[in-house]
């Protein structure tokens, strides 16, 4: 037996009534309609609000058990706590009222033509991909904060995707995880991968090129379409698993140049290091004039140099004695300068000690600070 009773109620189509012949008919439909519209927008935005009232619920309500659970560990007072989930409890019964509430609403709200059939599917896909997402127009300071963000939240998920090694995992994994497809990903897949070339694993870096170089194709084509990046996950993946020869390629020819630039661009760092520690080694060394005393032991004549390599006092004063006198004058202030020749160097030592009067030599060439 077929029950009828469900199309009882239902609103008619506006131009299906029978109205007066005084009465304006295309002006009563609009009417008509125009209130109907507004009955539906104003059950639309109950419903809208009530999800989004439901979902704050829910994760207050995960937020206070987990509140819960860390107090129990830390054997804390759980007084405020217990009452805090209480209230959130009282919360969930009246939204779950309102549920019924809003259920029992629509079962009584007549059909009509808006709303009498349903869709045979539960979602209907547009052929419109969102548009891209850009970052260009921030400032500078702007990206670097979100890029660090970025990492500091995402940093296990950005090391497993570079891990991959098929195309199918890399596409199932970026689908789940869309949020990483984007610049971020791909600038901390080229530091990672400047990292490791400086570490000394080569093939690891190797590796983790190739993810980037995915990612970036991902991003190329997203710029080529105008549409977000992630609506381009899917695409490129298929692409690339039937590419012809000459995107094939097009794609490894990429991938070695990218590889090339990581270890010119890892070898400079390496050198920008050295160079760094260099200067750091040489500002710690400088003398008390501000010159550095290996520079200084260098352009010494060769005699002086001898006398500072023995550290022999005597032997010093004896070849300062035969040199001209402004040369003499000029080497020694620079020794002075360098920390190589400290004047008075015993002056505060114990009278008994050995050559408390004389000036001290600070060191050779083994030694060339002071």
């Amino acid at each position: 037996m077929v029950d009828y009773s469900k199309w009882k109620d239902i609103e008619i189509s506006d131009d299906e009534d029978e109205v007066h012949p005084n009465i304006d008919t295309p002006s009563l439909f609009r009417w008509r309609h125009q209130a109907r519209v507004e009955r539906m927008e104003e059950q639309k935005k109950e419903h809208e609000e009530f999800e989004r009232k439901r979902l704050e619920h829910e994760k207050k309500m995960k937020e206070a058990r987990q509140k819960l659970e860390d107090a129990k560990k830390k054997g804390v007072d759980l007084s405020e706590l217990s009452k805090a989930m209480k209230d959130l409890e009282d919360e969930e019964a009246e939204i779950k009222k309102k549920a019924d509430e809003i259920k029992s609403k629509d079962k009584v709200t007549p059909w009509n033509v808006d709303t009498i059939s349903k869709p045979g599917f539960d979602k209907t896909v547009l052929n419109v991909a969102p548009k891209r997402q850009k970052d260009e127009d921030l400032p500078e300071e702007e990206r670097e904060k979100k890029m660090k963000e970025f990492v500091k939240e995402h940093e296990k998920e950005l090391k497993q995707y570079g891990m991959f090694k098929r195309y199918d995992d890399s596409k199932r994994f970026l689908q789940e995880h869309l949020y990483l497809v984007g610049d971020n990903t791909a600038n901390y897949l080229v530091i990672w991968c400047i990292n490791l070339q400086m570490e000394g694993k080569e093939q690891l870096m190797e590796h983790v090129a190739h993810q980037c170089i995915c990612m970036q194709y991902i991003l190329e084509l997203a710029k080529q379409l105008d549409v977000d990046p992630r609506a381009c996950v899917g695409q490129f993946f298929s692409r690339i698993q039937i590419a012809d020869a000459e995107y094939k390629t097009a794609f490894d020819d990429e991938l070695r140049a990218f590889k090339e630039r990581i270890r010119k661009r890892a070898d400079e760092k390496l050198q920008e290091a050295i160079k760094e520690q260099e200067e750091e080694e040489k500002n710690a060394r400088l003398g008390p004039g501000g010159l550095d005393p290996v520079e200084v032991f260098e352009s010494l004549p060769q005699e002086l140099q001898k006398c500072f390599e023995t550290q022999n006092i005597p032997l010093l004063q004896e070849t300062i004695s035969k040199m001209n006198e402004a040369d003499a004058v000029y080497h020694m202030k620079r020794c002075v300068d360098s920390g190589l020749w400290v004047p008075d160097a015993n002056k505060n030592k114990d009278d008994e000690a050995t050559g408390g009067e004389e000036e001290g030599v600070a060191g050779g060439s083994g030694d060339k600070t002071a």
